[in-house]
């Protein structure tokens, strides 16, 4: 039986990007550091029996001011979480259209941060480029969900409740040398 897994390429541009907005200052967290794979059985992309995992060190995320990041490792426990994951399947999945080999995926899964779970669902485009599938998602947390004071890093500065994520990264096909 045939079945595709694919890993994340640590070589590629790859990007986690969270966006805090609030009226007096909208600032973004950057990382490069995610890991994972994505897994299916069957000829076919994504046919069957589908997984995925992807993994984000927090440690790594840069805001461009050193003590708003301290800040944010302090608020997220980064010492005792310093990952966050996600964890799921591929629920549905269709051709953008014929010319190219690109999909819309929703996957449902689990996203772990702060020693939290919770169930999410996450709309991606996939598409192939080369011998890389390009992965690029767009989602939103709530804060208090994940049991996250939503800190004052400063006493005019506060941070959003939601924050959005904006996650862009390659996968390489994985073969047994």
């Amino acid at each position: 039986a045939s079945a595709g897994e694919w890993h994340v390429d640590k070589n590629a541009q790859n990007e986690v990007r969270f966006t805090s907005e609030v009226v007096v200052l909208t600032f973004d967290g950057v990382t490069d550091q995610i890991d994972g794979y994505l897994y299916w059985e069957g000829e076919k992309m994504f046919e069957k029996n589908s997984q995925l995992q992807f993994d984000v060190d927090l440690n790594t995320v840069e805001t461009g001011i050193g003590k708003r990041d301290r800040d944010m490792r302090d608020v997220l426990a980064t010492d005792k979480w310093p990952v966050t994951t996600f964890k799921g399947t591929i629920s549905e999945y269709s051709k953008i259209d014929s010319s190219v080999t690109a999909y819309r995926v929703t996957s449902k899964g689990t996203i772990f941060i702060h020693g939290v779970e919770r169930e999410l669902e996450v709309p991606a485009i996939v598409a192939r480029e080369g011998d890389q599938m390009h992965v690029t998602a767009r989602f939103m947390v709530l804060l208090k969900d994940f049991n996250i004071e939503a800190p004052s890093l400063a006493a005019f500065v506060k941070v959003s409740q939601e924050i959005h994520l904006k996650v862009d990264f390659y996968l390489s096909e994985f073969t047994e040398e």
